[in-house]
């Protein structure tokens, strides 16, 4: 079925399909005529709007039948092609279950449900999404990691116990260190799905133990299943963030059970996060997210009963049978009982208590051999029938001298692990020989015992047990070693005998004879000799010991002469071997000449001077015209963005070097002539003025009294509308004492007419305004008389006390009279509780001559004192506040100073880049010489005079290729001042070190601007110690280089010197203009509840005590009285009520002008003592207190939320909180949502429309059609000519003409009752002019059809030009309603009234939630900002509410790209001091490692690898000069690894190959693009899907969706790309592997357990059983248990398990690019072919049904690519000299084709 979006477009844009355009603007050719010009558009205009009206019906009717059919899955095209993996089947050891009847209807039934849930699982986690999972919230933001899925991801039956351990503490470690808040919970019922894995169950039982004992890691084991109570009570009162849960299990039946977990945790709003494909690097974890959504719900509801007889089914408690060796049969409750009463002999034995290993194995010794004693004695087998034929097929137990055998040599091992250090059991021999068969079963019973007694033991508190070594209770490698020696060495000769160690055999010799004195009335020997019998316990067959793969090269590094690199890293360098020059390593490097940045790669041929990425796009006369209409739209966009007029610039040469001069200027004691003649004049204009005015006022005195008393609100928007024009401040006292009277007579009147009933108090707070407004603005001119009006005034309204402040004496009531008109409230609590926002803040009145149209305020003066001194600053303040006023005065300056200087403007995205370039072209004008302008913009798909403009605007991407080329230099040192915007972007996932580099590579002074960043302080210490490092550089870097530089090049532009400056401010602001107040909104039946959310209302007492109060938590005046009064309501007998009573509290006491000021102190006050209140004991009342404040918001479902959606607009409307922004993260349903609006709004008009209505507008079109057909058959050049009859009847139907349209006109009217729109705001010819830009784009119809009722919606998918008109609307106010992505929350200037957040997702966290939210409150046109939640949670809106902004910590800064780019920088540049300064800034200076020696250590050492590779590659040489291919892979660093592996393609021919075009043309076919473009997805589109994917085989509508190999030739290039990749790196580990710190390396990293064992006096067999020569230089103690050697290394996909823990090192530092990816169970992850399917079908629709994509992401993850195809084609064309050549004409096609289909697809 076609999807909404289709039919609209089928039935609306049928003629405009192909007229799609991009964001420059273009002409198309169109027939124009004067008259029948206008005609046909009016008739057009009126046509569209009918056909869209009908095509939104039609759409929305298909749209709500396709969602009735989509709320199951379809399970008839799916088909299940990856079973469970079978349980093994072992004849020694069987586990069986109660066998049910699989034909009976309730089985059939039960089976059907588990595949329509395995379904629904499948299509619910193949949609899921890979994110980040930590974002920075607090105290409540934690979540849940569900054990046992924690326990399937390491699982693994070759890994040894403590390795398992060790690797389970890395991955929560790995959470912990970043922040993360979590509880692991294990459910009982998943207990009984271990008992066919013994060893399994053991590990759970211990890890569960550990855990609780060992860590501060919460762990939950109460809850029975996720169907409990209990469970649903926990999950409703922590509410976590998300759940990790594996989605595949031992068995099928523990993967159901999971399912169902899976299935209970949507239906409950708690997110997924897949154990599986998880990753991490040094800052962030990457997984797989499933949102909660309505479908779930509905799915959950649905089949309720279903899935609990489900999980009843999965999870029995009957304890199951279980028989080893076939034929005996092993009781739990045997084991039970026996461990039960042994453990109680051993406090006997051992009553002071022991360790655990200790305990353990001898309980597991003496239970196992008691038991396995009765088994044998019950069965009553012989023994002896242990030979011949039979013996093969049966499996025979082992004799119980046999079993007590094995038993020793586990004492014996045990023995070994309290003593024996981790060093030296990693150096053990390899054993690759299995357990007999004879053996396993006896094994698996014996790790049945310990698990039972380590659950005996759990319950055991009086008694002292050292649970430290929980991890390390068995070393199977060791007992195989053991029984090795004792089988084939010890009975080999008397030589072979080695000493056990005194430690090790007296503590042997004890643990045995505890074993038998637990063993009561049985006897199994003495503990010498160790082997009685000469049973085999290992496989004979095998190999016993690992071979040791080839040989090692010498370690060492290949010896680098550069001073860079000496500078850097040669403190590290000095400790670390360096190879030979003869060496094979050093000899095979490649000897490729050098890279010349001003030449071709492979000719002499000079590159252009325009070389850098992007070319100039102003080429032609007809590219000039664009730009110039570029231009002039860019000033219409400008004006629409604020008041600010054109400034004129000229430039003052006369400017001193200390810009400061022109505030400061020097005060003459003696006035001239001259100067006194201008004071003259100036004082006569102004009085001329102020008569002027005063003449005005008294012509509005009256009218606007009369209004005032009419309609209060609209005479006083009026009033002060009109106080604005005023310049007198003598005339706006008299204005404001009018106001002031009319509004008293206001209240005078209500209250007569209410009498006894309650009054409207927004009437009086009107009169306390104007009242606090005079005393506070107009103070110097207020006389005696005006004094005693406003005393009179006050008794009026009651507040007596006031009145007496504010005349200074004790005055008594007058008269009766007064109690008519006062107010019942005190006057304190009056204007706290009902003035609210209209209480003044603290305002300056001295202007500042820097400022024109304002008096800013002190922080901002603070500013522009930082730009006059050039000084760099931090400026962190709130959204709206004027903080970017600065960067204008700051262009303003430079601009002024001469037309040298360059100011640079960094926004993080294109949009932000268009606004800041509308601005300026708005706000400044200068007259340039020819070749210079004022504005220039660079972004990575547009540029215009980027190297000859005084003000740069770009993205942070494309200022660093300017920054780091050796060619820019010149044009870097015309930078005067760098403006960093949203400068949080510093903490994004993606391109956070591009921050970085630019704020660490700039010499000039900087403003860095925010309104989150949380840590601000660290962050300006961070930049301060930049510029104390440059400060440095500079001082030393030589005279005599700049002159020779200078001299060289011949500079004539010189920019003026100014005063240096190294100091970095740091200008904090935090109070809000306008206050924000929050609401939650729910549905209940037909109505809307609307609540407000008290601020307070989201902490908890645990969180107030342990965090206190968010820093950004706070409350509006409104709110703090609110808090106060139930705050006495809980605690009665509270000891300060009386103090903290508004009317006594001592900034308020008396006082008739409270400022906002007085209030944060009351705040703060109040806070305080809430906080003293949980120290002082009184933890319940503040509880009950915070229950108070809770809102009750009722849950609705998804769908019932969508479609009332309408009318939640409709209630903000009636409410005025419009215009308002509805973020929506779900691109589809941004326009969804508005469509839905939009038909809300014509529905309603066709109801309230006469039924004729349709009719007659018909009848007027066929009339009007009629007449402009008559009207085209009258020539306008043949006028003259034409007779009177005929010029009569010409204006007849002229005349007809307009009475028709205007007829029309009024039928088609949009009534004011069904639209948003505010007709005044913008006329028609300016509504027109802004939608003639966007007149080609495919949505214009529906924008404009959609404007015209005030409805907007924005987000990434549209054009920039879709995009311009909806924010030129809504900032004009023509539009109130706008539904939008996060596109809106950086920095795009759209401020409303209101925001509301429409829809929860993992995007609404800390950061966007304040972005978006700092919206709300127009400053200047709004008192207050309103926050909705739409049916958010509520606990996500507490913990957005409470939640700290991110605190920016950096990225890792380096990759292999940009070290070469920093090498070439130093190798090429010409000023080579200041390149080499500027890439070692860049080394030394990452926010990452600020104060932290460690990451300093690990950048250092990933940038020798960085060297390494990049020589062994050959991009440098041994002096560290670019070389060979090094041009080309820096041009394409955005995509660091495939870089370098399209570098090896093109190298091997394989492209030339490929891209044969069709023979005798330069056109290629659609083969060769197909399999280029399948090339490039598996390099640059690389979107992995969880491995859960292929678990069914879907029949796809249009898409592949998984995306196939490489063809072979490309994957034996790419292969060998990576074995080099992976040699390198292992190498480079084994080199730096002596900079690890061995005593962390001995600890486990959560636990911190030591396991260096201090008491080790050596042991002869242990030194016996030591392999030494197995290299283990670079491997974790631990993973060496499980056989991990060095030569392991060289396999890229264990690096991380592996590895030394300490160096830091992570595989995804490593440039690998791995053909194939697995998770941990070890399936295979398979690439989207996403990339692949647009280019074959051309449908972002099919990415969305089929790759399970949402269509913002396929839109973005497409336009990327298509940027990578052009800038692969332009990387080539560049460093070709051929123009002809097959591989750069094949990427031109493809590009263009690629660019075309996906304009067709918006």
């Amino acid at each position: 079925m076609d999807s909404a979006d289709d039919i609209f477009k089928k039935v609306v844009h049928n003629d405009s399909d192909e007229n799609s355009s991009d964001d420059k603007d273009s002409e198309r050719p169109a027939k124009e005529g004067k008259q029948s010009g206008s005609t046909c558009d009016s008739d057009e205009k009126d046509e569209t709007n009918d056909n869209v009206d009908a095509a939104v019906l039609q759409m929305l009717k298909e749209e709500e039948d396709r969602k009735k059919e989509a709320e199951d899955p379809d399970c008839s095209n799916t088909e299940e092609v990856t079973q469970q993996t079978s349980e093994t089947e072992d004849k020694g050891f069987k586990v069986l279950q109660c066998k049910c009847d699989s034909q009976s209807p309730g089985m059939r039934k039960h089976l059907a449900f588990l595949r329509k849930l395995r379904l629904h699982i499948w299509a619910s986690l193949s949609k899921s999404q890979y994110v980040s999972l930590l974002k920075d919230f607090v105290e409540s933001e934690f979540f849940v990691i569900d054990g046992d899925s924690l326990l399937l991801t390491f699982l693994d039956e070759d890994t040894q116990c403590l390795n398992f351990f060790y690797q389970v503490e890395c991955f929560l470690q790995d959470f912990t260190e970043k922040g993360a808040k979590y509880v692991i919970v294990f459910f009982k019922d998943a207990e009984q799905m271990y008992f066919p894995y013994p060893h399994f169950l053991f590990l759970r039982t211990a890890l569960i133990e550990h855990l609780r004992h060992n860590t501060s890691t919460t762990v939950h084991t109460e809850f029975s299943n996720c169907l409990s109570t209990k469970w649903e009570t926990f999950l409703k009162q922590s509410y976590p963030y998300f759940i990790i849960v594996s989605d595949t299990g031992l068995s099928c039946h523990q993967t159901d059970y999971l399912s169902i977990l899976i299935a209970h945790s949507l239906f409950k709003k708690v997110n997924i996060v897949l154990a599986s494909g998880q990753e991490y690097d040094l800052l962030r974890v990457y997984g797989y997210h499933v949102q909660s959504v309505h479908k779930h719900r509905i799915f959950f509801q649905k089949y309720k009963e279903d899935l609990k007889c489900a999980s009843e089914k999965l999870v029995r408690y009957e304890d199951p049978v279980i028989y080893i060796y076939e034929q005996l049969n092993l009781s739990l409750k045997s084991i039970k009982k026996e461990v039960h009463q042994t453990v109680h002999l051993l406090k006997q034995l051992w009553p002071e208590g022991s360790d655990i290993r200790r305990v353990i194995c001898v309980l597991a010794c003496a239970v196992g051999l008691k038991i396995y004693s009765n088994m044998l004695e019950n069965a009553n087998i012989s023994m002896k029938a242990k030979t011949g034929q039979s013996a093969r097929e049966r499996c025979f137990p082992l004799c119980l001298e046999e079993a007590a055998d094995f038993c020793r040599m586990q004492c014996l091992t045990v023995a070994f692990l309290l003593y024996m250090p981790l060093s030296q059991r990693a150096q053990i021999r390899i054993k690759k020989s299995c357990w007999t068969k004879q053996v396993s079963p006896l094994i698996k019973m014996q790790q049945l015992c310990m698990h039972f007694a380590l659950t005996q033991l759990r319950d055991t508190n009086d008694w002292k047990l050292d649970l430290t070594y929980l991890p390390d209770l068995n070393d199977d490698s060791l007992l195989r070693n053991l029984a090795h020696y004792y089988e084939v060495e010890y009975t080999a000769g008397s030589e072979l005998k080695k000493e056990l160690g005194k430690e090790v055999e007296n503590e042997y010799q004890c643990l045995w004879d505890i074993v038998t004195k637990l063993s009561v009335k049985y006897n199994f020997g003495d503990a010498f000799p160790v082997r009685k019998t000469s049973q085999l316990f290992l496989e004979q067959e095998q190999t016993l010991f690992r071979d040791h793969e080839e040989e090692i090269p010498a370690i060492g590094l290949i010896s680098v002469k550069s001073d860079l690199v000496e500078d850097y890293a040669g403190d590290v360098l000095k400790d670390l071997p360096v190879l030979e020059s003869n060496d094979p390593a050093v000899t095979s490097l490649n000897k490729y000449k050098q890279f010349d940045e001003l030449r071709h790669w492979h000719s002499d041929r000079t590159l252009t001077e325009e070389y850098e990425r992007v070319p100039c796009n102003a080429d032609t006369a007809e590219e000039r015209k664009q730009i110039q209409k570029l231009q002039t739209f860019q000033h219409f966009y400008g004006s629409t963005l604020g008041d600010t007029t054109s400034k004129v610039i000229v430039p003052q040469e006369d400017v001193s070097g200390n810009a400061n001069a022109a505030v400061k200027k020097p005060q003459n004691k003696h006035k001239t002539k001259a100067e006194t003649i201008v004071e003259e004049n100036n004082r006569r204009l102004q009085a001329k003025e102020e008569n002027k005015e005063q003449e005005q006022w008294k012509a509005l005195c009256i009218p606007t009294e009369k209004e005032i008393k009419a309609n209060l609100t609209v005479g006083i928007n009026k009033l002060e509308k009109f106080l604005k024009t005023l310049k007198s401040k003598s005339v706006k006292l008299s204005v404001e004492m009018t106001g002031l009277s009319a509004c008293l007579e206001v209240w005078k009147e209500h209250c007569r007419k209410q009498g006894n009933k309650s009054k409207d108090l927004s009437k009086a707070v009107q009169v306390m305004r104007r009242i606090h407004i005079l005393l506070e603005k107009y103070q110097d001119l207020l006389e005696k008389p005006h004094l005693q009006k406003l005393t009179t005034y006050l008794r009026l309204l009651g507040f007596k006390n006031l009145a007496c402040s504010l005349s200074g004496q004790v005055g008594e009531s007058n008269d009766q009279n007064i109690s008519k008109y006062a107010i019942e409230v005190s006057p304190a609590r009056f204007q706290l509780q009902y003035m609210d926002y209209y209480l003044l803040r603290e305002e300056r009145s001295d202007p500042d001559p820097r400022v024109q149209h304002f008096i800013p305020d002190t922080w901002q003066r603070e500013l522009l004192d930082a730009v006059d001194n050039n000084e760099s600053a931090v400026i962190v303040a709130p959204t709206s506040s004027g903080k970017t006023y600065a960067s204008y005065y700051c262009m303003e300056k430079v601009l002024k100073t001469s037309n040298e200087g360059v100011v640079v403007y960094v926004a993080p995205t294109k949009a932000l880049v268009n606004q800041v370039v509308a601005t300026i072209y708005k706000q400044f004008t200068k007259k340039l010489p020819d070749g210079l302008a004022v504005c220039g913009v660079f972004t990575r798909d547009y540029r215009s005079d980027v190297m000859n403009s005084q003000i740069l605007v770009t993205v942070p991407q494309c200022l660093e290729i300017l920054m780091l080329s050796p060619r820019c230099q010149k044009w870097t040192k015309r930078i005067q001042y760098v403006i960093f915007d949203e400068v949080h972007c510093l903490g994004s996932e993606i391109g956070a070190e591009v921050w970085e580099h630019l704020l660490v590579t700039i010499r000039c002074p900087f403003l860095a601007l925010s309104a989150t960043v949380s840590n601000p302080e660290h962050l300006t210490d961070w930049l301060q110690s930049v510029k104390r490092y440059w400060q440095r550089a500079e001082n030393t870097m030589e005279e005599s280089s700049e002159m020779n530089f200078t001299r060289k090049y011949k500079v004539k532009r010189k920019v003026r010197e100014q005063k240096k400056s190294y100091r970095v401010r740091l200008v904090l602001y935090e109070e809000r203009y306008n206050d924000l107040e929050k609401y939650v909104c729910s549905l209940k039946g037909s109505d809307f509840i609307i609540e407000h959310y008290h601020p307070c209302a989201v902490l908890t007492v645990n969180h107030i005590e342990n965090y206190g109060f968010p820093s950004d938590l706070s409350l509006s005046p409104r709110e703090s009285i609110q808090l106060y009064d139930i705050m006495v309501k809980v605690w009665q007998e509270w000891p300060r009520a009386q103090e903290l009573d508004p009317e006594e509290f001592i900034f308020f006491k008396n006082k008739v002008v409270i400022k906002k000021a007085d209030v944060r102190k009351y705040e703060q006050e109040l806070k305080e003592e809430l906080c003293k209140w949980i120290v002082l004991g009184q933890r319940q009342k503040v509880n009950e207190l915070l229950e108070h404040l809770k809102p009750k918001p009722v849950d609705c479902s998804e769908l019932e939320k969508w479609n009332n959606f309408p009318r939640f607009v409709d209630k903000l409307h009636e409410m005025n909180k419009l215009p308002a922004i509805f973020f929506i993260f779900n691109v589809d349903l941004v326009e969804h949502s508005a469509k839905n609006i939009f038909l809300n709004l014509l529905r309603k008009q066709r109801s309230k429309q006469d039924p004729n209505t349709e009719r007659e507008k018909e009848h007027l079109r066929d009339e009007l059609r009629k007449v402009n057909k008559t009207l085209t058959k009258f020539c306008p050049q043949n006028m003259k000519k034409l007779n009177s009859s005929k010029m009569e009847n010409m204006e007849l139907l002229v005349t007809t003409k307009q009475q028709l349209e205007k007829r029309l006109d009024r039928l088609t009217a949009i009534p004011s009752a069904c639209s948003y729109a505010d007709p005044k705001a913008v006329d028609e010819d300016t509504f027109k002019k802004i939608f003639h830009r966007a007149r080609f784009e495919r949505r214009r119809y529906l924008q404009q059809s959609m404007a015209l009722r005030g409805i907007g919606f924005h987000h990434g998918n549209m054009t920039a030009k879709e995009r311009q008109v909806v924010e030129m609307l809504f900032r004009m106010g023509y539009i109130k309603v706008v539904t939008a992505t996060s596109t809106l929350a950086l920095g795009i200037n759209m401020p409303c009234r209101s925001v509301v957040f429409a829809e929860d997702s993992i995007f609404l966290d800390a950061l966007n939630y304040r972005q978006m939210s700092g919206r709300a409150g127009r400053r200047g046109q709004d008192m207050i900002g309103n926050v909705f939640f739409y049916n958010i949670p509520c606990p996500k809106v507490e913990r957005l509410i409470k939640s700290n902004v991110p605190q920016l910590k950096g990225q890792f800064p380096l990759t292999v790209s940009l070290i070469l780019r920093l090498m070439l920088l130093a190798a090429k540049a010409d000023d080579k001091a200041d390149a080499r300064a500027k890439a070692l800034s860049v080394l030394k200076h990452s926010l990452m490692s600020f104060r932290k020696e460690r990451y300093t250590e690990i950048l250092k050492i990933y940038f020798m690898f960085s060297l390494q590779f990049l020589i062994k590659e050959g991009y440098l040489d041994q002096e560290g000069n670019p070389i060979g291919f090094a041009g080309l892979v820096t041009h394409l660093f955005y995509h660091e690894p495939s870089n370098f592996v399209l570098v090896s393609f093109l190298t091997k021919g394989l492209f030339h190959k490929l891209c044969q075009p069709i023979k005798g043309t330069t056109v290629f076919s659609e083969d060769v693009l197909e399999r280029l473009v399948h090339i490039l997805a598996n390099l640059f589109g690389r979107k992995y899907l969880p491995a859960c994917t292929r678990k069914y085989k879907y029949k796809f509508c249009q898409s592949k969706v998984f995306l196939e190999d490489l063809p072979e030739d490309f994957a034996d290039a790419l292969n060998e790309y990576n074995t080099k990749v992976e040699e390198n790196f292992a190498h480079f580990l084994l080199t730096t592997a002596k900079l690890a710190d061995m005593e962390q390396e001995y600890r486990l990293p959560l636990s911190k357990t030591d396991f260096t064992s201090k008491k080790w006096h050596g042991s002869e067999l242990a030194s016996y059983l030591m392999d030494n020569a197995k290299s283990i230089s670079a491997i974790s103690p631990f993973a060496c248990l499980s056989g991990v050697t060095d030569n392991d290394l060289f396999h890229g996909k264990i690096i991380n398990e592996a590895v030394l823990r300490s160096l830091g090192i992570n595989v995804t530092n490593c440039p690998l690019l791995c053909l194939k990816k697995y998770d941990k169970q070890g399936r295979r992850m398979p690439l989207n072919a996403y990339a692949l399917d647009f280019y074959k079908h051309g449908s972002l629709i099919a990415l969305t049904t089929d790759n399970w994509l949402n269509e913002g992401d396929a839109y973005y993850a497409l336009k990327d690519f298509t940027l990578l195809i052009k800038s692969v084609g332009t990387s080539l064309s560049e460093l070709c000299d051929d123009p002809n050549d097959n591989v750069l004409l094949a990427f031109k096609q493809l590009g263009e084709i690629y660019e075309e289909k996906l304009k067709c697809a918006i």
